[in-house]
């Protein structure tokens, strides 16, 4: 049976089912229809390791405070975390993978590194 790629246009024959003439074509459609996605996850992976980076950056013995102009002068978004924990208390940490701060008053921040008890 002969039919036309997907992807070159070009005829070819084989299985009732098979869209490509060849796997070079049937890789490139594939990654057409999901650049867009991939793209959007790139991107958001991006931020989080630049937030990541400045938090280590800014705290490289453990525990640190800084203040709020100082983390979003360096490029920082506060809106892209990994994970948020809420201790006991009811305090919010917001953490890039193992590094986190918590918002203290008058815009300073402390900088933590995950402990191996938090989850």
């Amino acid at each position: 049976m002969k039919k036309l790629c997907l992807e070159c246009g070009e005829q070819f024959i084989g299985r009732a089912d098979k869209k490509f003439c060849s796997d070079q074509c049937r890789n490139a459609h594939n990654n057409k229809l999901n650049s867009d996605a991939n793209n959007f996850v790139r991107n958001i992976n991006n931020i989080l390791r630049k937030n990541r980076r400045i938090l280590e950056e800014l705290n490289p013995h453990g525990k640190a405070k800084v203040h709020r102009d100082k983390l979003l002068e360096r490029g920082f978004k506060f809106s892209y975390f990994t994970n948020i924990y809420q201790t006991k208390k009811g305090n919010t940490y917001y953490f890039c993978y193992e590094y986190g701060y918590i918002k203290l008053d008058n815009d300073i921040y402390t900088l933590v590194i995950r402990q191996e008890y938090v989850e």
